[in-house]
């Protein structure tokens, strides 16, 4: 059996927050009243950009639409496709040989592919979150030998939803997907508000949403914690500090949204909640994941900042896990919480 199979892509990492100025404002703010909180949090900086690195090599692209890819981590029996978020890059998926959800799950029989959504261009300033399911990611799963079962992470599952409702697959999970937006409470809407009135007119311009904004809308969903890792970071080392260095890059790379699909995300999604009032239409049909016509399980962690449970689908089948929105994927205890029983409902389905 091929899980790993030859590179199509090599990607370079980000040496740094993004954007540097907004960090630094944050951690002006947290770290004020302490100056050897500053200091950590500085030598912190310092030593992840300085950390060695090795470029990253994502599995083959076997299959193409418009900028999207397809790639083939190998397995057997139904195809699964792993749909990650339009933010941030997709290989959080694959984050390095022992925390890779893709090359587990290819290991154990499951025959997995990964979608890579590409960069946009500014000729594509127009596409929403809807028209990347109907564009890009429909006509991909049309084109397997039958139909999918896809695991949708965070927006990514929050698409997921949408292609199954047109019955394009045959089992839906979905992890740290939200749906019921109006759960991030009304204090931190307002803020990522503010922010996107602020950077809105740039980015229509530009016809793309830099991943600078969107970065900025997640530390201020918890910037405490944001200067807090990296004060920390300064004392790692070993697998500890190899493992902060290639989620930071993660989080700290990316390519930009199309116009329109940032402008979803803020104005539709976070500040009118659509999909939870079930407002939104893709393939000219509501979205209703409580009548989704294939089987459905969601992965909900409960502490959980990007994607707080509160946002949560409320599918029947449900499964809480005590891990953060990224150690649910790659932390240690990510295979126990999370690997083995996505893989053991795949088993079971019929």
């Amino acid at each position: 059996m091929t899980i790993y199979r030859a590179t199509a892509s090599v990607t370079a990492p980000q040496h740094g927050p993004r954007p540097l100025p907004l960090f630094l404002d944050m951690l002006r703010e947290q770290t004020a009243a302490s100056p050897e909180r500053t200091a950590a949090a500085l030598a912190g900086l310092r030593h992840y950009q300085e950390a060695p690195r090795t470029l990253r090599r994502m599995a083959r692209a076997a299959r193409r639409q418009g900028r999207a890819r397809l790639r083939d981590y190998g397995g057997d029996g139904r195809p699964v496709v792993f749909v990650p978020s339009l933010i941030n890059p997709p290989h959080i998926l694959d984050l390095v040989p022992s925390r890779s959800l893709l090359r587990w799950m290819a290991a154990q029989g499951v025959q997995a592919w990964l979608l890579d959504w590409g960069e946009p261009t500014p000729a594509e300033r127009a596409m929403d979150v809807a028209a990347h399911v109907e564009r890009l990611l429909l006509p991909m799963l049309r084109r397997l030998d039958q139909p999918p079962i896809l695991v949708g992470y965070c927006l990514g599952g929050t698409m997921s939803i949408a292609a199954a409702a047109t019955g394009a697959c045959a089992g839906l999970a979905t992890i740290a997907a939200p749906w019921h937006f109006e759960g991030y409470g009304p204090a931190a809407r307002a803020e990522i508000a503010t922010l996107w009135e602020g950077a809105r007119p740039t980015c229509e311009q530009l016809g793309l949403v830099p991943m600078e904004v969107l970065q900025a809308g997640f530390w201020k969903l918890d910037p405490a914690r944001t200067i807090a890792k990296y004060e920390s970071f300064a004392a790692l080392s070993g697998n500890e500090a190899a493992m902060f260095v290639a989620m930071e890059d993660w989080a700290n790379g990316g390519a930009p949204l199309t116009f329109a699909a940032g402008a979803d995300l803020f104005e539709t999604f976070l500040a009118a909640d659509c999909p939870g009032r079930g407002d939104w239409l893709v393939a000219g049909r509501t979205v209703d994941p409580l009548a989704l016509p294939c089987p459905t399980i969601e992965f909900v962690s409960l502490s959980d900042r990007i994607v707080p449970a509160a946002t949560a689908i409320g599918l029947p089948e449900r499964r809480d896990l005590g891990a953060g929105h990224v150690g649910m994927i790659v932390g240690s205890r990510a295979r126990a919480q999370l690997w083995e029983p996505l893989r053991d409902w795949i088993a079971a389905l019929p």
